[in-house]
């Protein structure tokens, strides 16, 4: 591994570090101190050792066996947050949730962002977003570091955002976004902001160990018969009525309360949650005909060998 100024780790355990508790080690984990630490650090870096960039673990399944290569995971020296006018400068790092805070107090609305578990970087990564507003709506612009050690400035045009997607490399780092926000009175943006927790804590297992949304909702179709980008068929919806709202796997269950969202309710493997999944997708395709897509990201091998 290359000199560096952060700290790199050998077979870190990552099951502490996702919100589902589960999942193997990864060969090495580095936490950079800054910017330039983690260019320098890709730049030296054998360029076939595979590169993964992980926040906090919030939208992840890392399977039994753990990951090959190297996990970057941005730490508080990442997470700065400033104002300038309507624009925020937020630290890859950042808690979405923070950021929608430290806005409101300087009457900027990024309510949206409140009730959505991650970091800024994740929510770029894949244009995260909720009650009708995304990511893609507010980024101007995403610093990163690439996997050859270049820091690269990527206009919010260019970023190629899709439903929760955009067209990063996956080994590409992202490290600072900026943000164009709208203008509205603190006590409004308040009123917002309580009621989206009120809403997420009644409809969603939030006391739970869980990784969020585990399918993106279905594209709709247009009037030609082509996918659009219209996704008022709902995941829940189809898994619920396929039968499987409350149904376990060993320790991993269907959440009764939102069957999108699938719970450790203690003691549960990687295998059994993406098995579990699995199963849900193939009794959707089964009564629908819909191939639900995957919202959470899997990686890692199967198993230990």
């Amino acid at each position: 591994m290359p000199v560096c100024k952060g700290r790199l780790i050998p077979d870190q355990p990552l099951s502490k570090l996702t919100w589902l508790r589960v999942g193997g080690a990864a060969d090495w984990l580095f936490q950079p101190t800054c910017q330039d630490d983690l260019s320098g650090f890709l730049r030296s870096l054998d360029s076939s050792v595979p590169v993964f960039p992980m926040g906090v673990g919030s939208n992840l399944i890392v399977r039994d066996g753990g990951i090959r290569g190297v996990v970057i995971r941005l730490g508080r020296e990442f997470s700065d947050i400033s104002f300038t006018g309507t624009r925020a400068r937020s630290g890859a790092a950042a808690l979405d949730s923070r950021v929608a805070v430290r806005a409101m107090e300087q009457g900027l609305d990024l309510a949206f962002l409140r009730t959505i578990p991650g970091t800024i970087g994740g929510a770029v990564r894949m244009n995260a977003g909720c009650y009708g507003t995304y990511m893609a709506d507010v980024v101007r612009s995403a610093t990163i570091v690439e996997r050859d050690g270049s820091i690269r400035k990527v206009d919010g045009e260019q970023l190629g955002f899709g439903y929760r997607s955009c067209r990063l490399p996956a080994d590409a780092v992202i490290v600072e976004a900026e943000l164009d926000c709208p203008e509205d009175e603190p006590a409004a943006i308040a009123k917002r902001l309580q009621s989206q927790i009120e809403r997420r804590d009644t409809t969603q297992p939030t006391k739970a160990k869980t990784a969020g949304s585990t399918f993106r909702n279905p594209a709709g179709y247009s009037s030609t018969g082509e996918p659009d980008d219209v996704h008022d068929l709902k995941a829940w919806k189809l898994i619920d009525e396929a039968g499987m709202r409350g149904v376990t796997r060993g320790a991993a269950m269907v959440s009764p309360l939102h069957p999108n969202f699938l719970v450790n309710t203690g003691g549960a493997t990687a295998t059994d949650i993406e098995q579990l999944a699995l199963e849900v997708r193939e009794r959707v395709f089964s009564s629908t005909g819909i191939r639900l897509e995957w919202e959470l990201i899997r990686i890692g091998d199967p198993e230990n060998t």
